[in-house]
């Protein structure tokens, strides 16, 4: 947990010790960095407003050096803060203020989403292979660079092609909440896969919602 506001970072770190996990905390960004560094996290919970380097200069740290979950907190509820902390390989964006109870349920289903894909088997679509183990992606035998996150959604997608999905049900399979909050999330996440994967990658279904492998 990165947080340098102690109250929100013990209340956090409680709630995640009474749910059995081993849960610590760091309250600056470089403090962050070497933290992860020693003690190799199986997750990190990072806010985006820190003293010394940000939240976003940590993702980016921290992920070139070992490929680690992130659940990204901030206190603005601002796209460009989404879409920024997304690209830098934070897998979820959780606004304050939020219940200690919504993080841990926002952590759980990220970690079963980790551990899902690396037991799976490759996916193939119209040029696009995605393989779980891995998680390598490629275009027509290029490899494309995801977030986990869009790698995810991905995976959701090819694994049933031509099924339209409400983004209600992306956001509960995917990122694991069904409250109706976050529609934006899932928007921004297919905007970013057609940059990677061509405009047409994945499809709208005005009033309903995205799929693959349907027809224009």
């Amino acid at each position: 947990m990165v947080e340098d506001e102690p109250a929100i970072a013990d209340a956090v770190v409680r709630r995640l010790r009474s749910e059995g996990f081993d849960a610590r905390s760091v309250d600056d960004g470089l403090g962050a960095v070497e933290a992860c560094r020693r003690t190799k996290p199986d997750l990190v919970v990072l806010d985006l407003m820190l003293p010394g380097i940000d939240g976003l200069e940590v993702c980016r740290r921290i992920q070139a050096e070992r490929r680690v979950p992130v659940v990204m907190l901030t206190a603005r509820d601002d796209e460009t803060d989404l879409v920024i902390g997304l690209s830098v390989g934070a897998d979820d964006y959780v606004t304050k203020p939020f219940s200690p109870r919504e993080l841990v349920a926002r952590i759980r289903a990220v970690l079963r989403r980790v551990e899902e894909a690396a037991a799976g088997v490759v996916l193939r679509h119209e040029g696009i292979e995605l393989d779980p183990t891995t998680r390598q992606v490629r275009l027509d035998g290029a490899e494309v660079h995801l977030t986990p996150i869009e790698f995810d959604l991905l995976a959701h997608l090819l694994a049933r092609p031509g099924v339209v999905f409400r983004r209600e049900a992306l956001l509960a399979d995917v990122w694991g909440y069904a409250d109706g909050a976050g529609p934006r999330t899932v928007d921004s996440h297919v905007r970013a896969l057609r940059r990677k994967l061509g405009e047409d990658a994945v499809r709208t279904v005005h009033g309903v919602g995205y799929g693959l492998g349907l027809a224009p």
